[in-house]
This record gives structure tokens, C-alpha cells and sequence, in this order.
């Protein structure tokens, strides 16, 4: 039976927030200025490179961050674990299933969907994050519209500064998954140039050919901040995911920060949600809580790495190039965001992250 650890977040012990310092903020705050720092100097690196952590992110923390979501309402409340699968799995099928629908029916839509679900799930972890581990009286950022602006703010650093960054690159691999879908669909070859076409304009119309629209988003963040110990991370935060992702070429930093930022945030999050995985990061043994965690992920990241299989055998032209093959996993992660966005929010409620 899965313990169940305290949910509310001003429950949370001093030395479980440092340990969610320690893992989740710290190392990531490293490892994206020492990435950042060679593309400064000069050094390019070729595309097909690029691509390492989005393929990487299929079995380090992307797709496993949510194959524990049936488990999430046993941990935070009082549902078995009969229910608490469920519920989930339940969940997954309708939700899932009716995004899944919308990609073969209109992809353009749901790709520029896709996007603004992002944007809102990226945010929505930080936000988390950032009242987690606030050493003063867990109420960092201060109110609700704090919070809002926060996610919006935290969303577009990953979803919005790539796309002012460099465009072109950025809108490849969504283009390369609505021409898998458009095949998919059964449209003929001469008709996917108009539907790539209407892809691009989509995907300009999520902010890429627009950065004026989303420069005011980003630049408004720290009027709203109020002094707090919240404060001292949430800037460097900001620092430093600017620095990242202005530096870094899109597709790469994007399938870090996946990677290596939100879904390790998040895998941090569930195992402190278990009272096993709080005393193993309290005492210091990360080793226990990621294994454990491991092995609860796996049957379901492995569900999942065939799902992405079964699509590879739909699309009549199977994907050749690197970029094709990311384009048809982003599909697979973008029918598994929706329910799993709701997961998260339920989470934010039961813990109090939008209360207090």
C-alpha cells in the first residue's frame, strides 16, 4: 500500500523544501548556464545533435514525469488504489482519446493548442515550484493574479523566447508532426504543401512570427514581484532561463529544460508527495527515492514507447529524418499533456498552490 505524505504545502517541513532545492533548482540552475556559456562564445552545433534530450526525454524524466498519474489520488487522498487507477485511466481514455481525434481531424489547431496547453502546464509547475520551496510562509508569489502572471510569465520562457529566438527552427519540428498527421489522415501528397502552409500560420499566430506580442509578457514579470525570500529564486530563475534560452538553439533547449528542468520538478514533486519518498529526500538518500520512483514509471513509460511505436506503423510514409521521428513523439506527448494537465491541477488544488 502507498503511503501517503502530508498534502498541503504549509505542511511541508524546512528540510524537505532544501531537498527540493538541493535536487530540482540548484543542479538545473548549473546546468543550463554551463550549457549556455559555449553557444556565447561562438560553437554551433548541427541539428540532428540537437534532438539528443527530446529522444533522451522518452526514458529521462519527459515521459516518465507523468506514467505515475494513476497513482497521484492515492497519494493525496483517501481513494484506494483500484480507484485511484481508475479514475486515471478513465481519464486518459476520454481525454486522450478526444485530442487524439482532434490531431487527425484539424492538426493545425490542435498543434497551436498544444502550444498554449504548454505554455500553461510549464508555467503551472514553477508556480508550484516557487511556493514549495519559499522558506518564509510558503505564500510566494503573493495573490492569485501574482500567480497567474508567474505562469504566464514561467510558461513563455520555454514556449515563446525559442520562438523570438529563432523561428524557423522552432516551428520545424511542429511542422514535421501535422505533415505525419496529415498523411495520417489520408490526405494525398499535393495537398500537404497548403496543409503546411496553414501549419506555419498557426504556429505565427501562437507568437512566432509576432514577438511583439510576447516581449510585453515577459518584460511584465518583475513589476508584479513583491520582496520575499520567493523573490531571490524566482529572479535568478528568470535570469538565467533567459540567458538559456536566448543562447541556446531551440530545439535543444527546449528538450533540455523538458527534460531537466519541468519534468524533473515534477518527479521531484510526486516523490515528495509519498511519505517514503519525503523521508528518503529529508535524509538524504536520492538514490532510493529516484529508483523507487523509476520503477513505478516504467510500466507505463514502456505503454507509452509503444503507443509512439503504433503510430510509427499508421503513418503511411514512415518518418525518415530525425526530426520526423521527434515530430511524431511530440504527437504521442501532446495527447498525453491534456489529462495529464488535469492530474496537475487537481494536485495544485489538494495542495493549496493557488490558496493561501
Amino acid at each position: 500500500m502507498t503511503e501517503r505524505a502530508s498534502p498541503r504545502l504549509g505542511t511541508a517541513p524546512a528540510s524537505l523544501r532544501a531537498a527540493v532545492r538541493r535536487l530540482a533548482v540548484y543542479p538545473a540552475w548549473v546546468a543550463f548556464v554551463a550549457v549556455a556559456a559555449p553557444f556565447l562564445a561562438g560553437v554551433a552545433v548541427p541539428l540532428s545533435w540537437q534532438y539528443a534530450p527530446l529522444v533522451a526525454s522518452a526514458v529521462l524524466f519527459g515521459m516518465p514525469h507523468g506514467a505515475v498519474d494513476h497513482l497521484v489520488p492515492r497519494r493525496l487522498s483517501t481513494a484506494s488504489t483500484r480507484r485511484s487507477v481508475a479514475v486515471v485511466v478513465v481519464l486518459y481514455a476520454v481525454l486522450g482519446g478526444a485530442y487524439l481525434a482532434w490531431w487527425f481531424l484539424h492538426p493545425v489547431s490542435a498543434a497551436v493548442g498544444f502550444v498554449l496547453l504548454t505554455w500553461a502546464h510549464w508555467g503551472q509547475g514553477d508556480v508550484y515550484l516557487l511556493r514549495a520551496v519559499d522558506d518564509d510562509s510558503l505564500t510566494y508569489p503573493r495573490s492569485v493574479p501574482h500567480r497567474l502572471l508567474t505562469l504566464v510569465v514561467r510558461g513563455a520562457m520555454p514556449m515563446a523566447v525559442p520562438l523570438v529566438a529563432d523561428a524557423t527552427q522552432y516551428r520545424g519540428v511542429g511542422l514535421a508532426a501535422l505533415t505525419l498527421l496529415t498523411l495520417l489522415r489520408g490526405l494525398v501528397v499535393r495537398r500537404s504543401a497548403p496543409a503546411t502552409a496553414n501549419a506555419t500560420a498557426g504556429l505565427d499566430a501562437a507568437g512566432g512570427g509576432r514577438p511583439g506580442t510576447v516581449t510585453p509578457l515577459v518584460t511584465l514579470g518583475p513589476v508584479a514581484l513583491v520582496a520575499d525570500r520567493g523573490l531571490r529564486v524566482d529572479a535568478v530563475e528568470l535570469g538565467v532561463l533567459w540567458l538559456f534560452f536566448l543562447a541556446v538553439p531551440p530545439v535543444l533547449a527546449v528538450g533540455l529544460y523538458f527534460c531537466l528542468w519541468h519534468a524533473l520538478r515534477h518527479v521531484v514533486r510526486l516523490i515528495a508527495a509519498e511519505a517514503s519518498g519525503s523521508e528518503a529526500l529529508r535524509a538524504g538518500d536520492h538514490l532510493a527515492a529516484f529508483g523507487r520512483f523509476a520503477r513505478q514509471a516504467a510500466p507505463l513509460t514502456a505503454v507509452a514507447l509503444a503507443m509512439v511505436g503504433g503510430l510509427y506503423a499508421l503513418v503511411p510514409v514512415p518518418p525518415g529524418e530525425i526530426g520526423e521521428l521527434v515530430g511524431l513523439y511530440l504527437v504521442l506527448i501532446a495527447v498525453l499533456t491534456l489529462p495529464h494537465v488535469v492530474v496537475v491541477a487537481w494536485m495544485d488544488r489538494v495542495q493549496g498552490v493557488w490558496t493561501g
